[in-house]
């Protein structure tokens, strides 16, 4: 390299204050969710919320500006966008700004379907008659029946449909490949759960934000007794049932290992990773009085109870009892499950609305608005 090439030094980067995040099903998304709404929240900015009494962002039908609350007036002034809805990239335009980062986050189909079964147990026909995981996929068609599309939709490629795609389209060598390429236009970065500190690290590094920005403890994931064992049969039939979704999951693993090479190297993200779970460790310490999650029924503070769905046991925290005001808030935030943080978000935002019940699951609500 030339003496001046030497001289020039990177330019810092500013951290990225517009992210509309794709809120996927049983990817991790809850803890991206978490770490969204901080960085909102430490740079005081506007978070598009759902209205009214609503928790997701008129899932499962495919997204509208107007389900955004207060739309009419805010117009295209949000900076984070991360709820649950089914993207419509020409409705989230009208949301968002024009430099908006979009990005997203994709599990490998395998345990996906496994954590859909449990979670969704009671909500979706075809897991419903089934005994158990491994009976619905030995003749998934037995128990799915298209009609039943809208409360199904957990049952077969979610990823997909979240992504606004039918997904019990034919697996077309050409349709797919046609999709692939749109989601890659639409999204500068898709993650990838299975590696979710990896992808933290690569999420710093494209939106230019700290290590802290990051940091996250693992929220609504469930006990592992109710965690199903798969059979090698089983295994295979999901990437056939859910070949659309396999494709994608295998798609954007390679472009997200072929990402961290060309912008960070594997040493460095080995290096970034330690780091990231050193200071993890920290702040499980002077949190939480327990170093783990803990089942439901241990879950001292009532207020700070995820949701619980299905046979899934939801796990939570327990905070240390004498934590100064400074950092008993920094914890709170770390542990909030998505509804109180999303009801407490709204609360802050717009004090002049009726206040989100947290108590009314109206998670469900739009399944039951056949």
């Amino acid at each position: 390299k030339s003496h001046e090439e030497l001289l020039i030094r990177p330019t810092p980067c500013h951290a990225k204050t517009n992210v509309m995040f794709l809120k996927t099903h049983k990817t991790a998304s809850s803890t991206v969710l978490n770490i969204m709404f901080r960085f909102a929240e430490r740079y005081n900015l506007t978070v598009a919320l759902p209205a009214d009494q609503f928790f997701h962002l008129g899932y499962p039908r495919t997204f509208m500006a107007h389900f955004v609350e207060s739309f009419e007036t805010i117009g295209q002034n949000y900076n984070i966008m991360c709820n649950h809805l089914r993207f419509n990239p020409l409705e989230v335009k009208k949301v968002m700004a024009p430099n908006t980062f979009y990005v997203s986050i994709l599990r490998n189909p395998i345990p996906l379907l496994e954590s859909s079964y449990i979670y969704y147990k009671n909500y979706v026909p075809a897991f419903r008659t089934s005994k158990n995981v491994n009976e619905f996929l030995a003749s998934p068609t037995k128990y799915y029946h298209p009609a039943d599309n809208r409360e199904n939709i957990y049952a077969r490629n979610i990823m997909w449909f979240d992504f606004g795609y039918d997904n019990n389209a034919e697996d077309d060598t050409k349709y797919t490949q046609a999709v692939l390429e749109e989601i890659e236009q639409n999204f500068h970065l898709i993650l990838i759960a299975d590696y979710f500190d990896e992808s933290m690290i690569l999420l710093k590094h494209a939106l230019c934000w700290d290590l802290d920005d990051v940091i996250y403890f693992k929220l609504n994931s469930r006990s592992q007794d109710t965690v199903q064992t798969l059979t090698p049969e089983s295994e295979e039939q999901i990437k056939a049932w859910c070949s659309l979704d396999w494709k994608l999951y295998l798609h954007f693993n390679q472009s997200f290992w072929r990402r961290i090479e060309e912008t960070i190297g594997l040493e460095v993200l080995e290096k970034e990773v330690d780091h990231l779970r050193t200071r993890q460790k920290e702040l499980m310490e002077t949190c939480l009085s327990e170093q783990e999650a803990v089942r439901k029924d241990h879950i001292r503070n009532k207020a700070l109870l995820p949701f619980q769905s299905g046979a899934a046991n939801i796990l939570g925290y327990n905070l240390k009892q004498d934590l100064d005001n400074r950092t008993l808030r920094t914890c709170q935030k770390m542990v909030m499950p998505e509804l109180q943080y999303t009801s407490y978000l709204y609360t802050v935002q717009h004090p002049h609305k009726k206040r989100k019940e947290v108590g009314l699951p109206l998670l469900w609500t739009s399944l039951q608005e056949k």
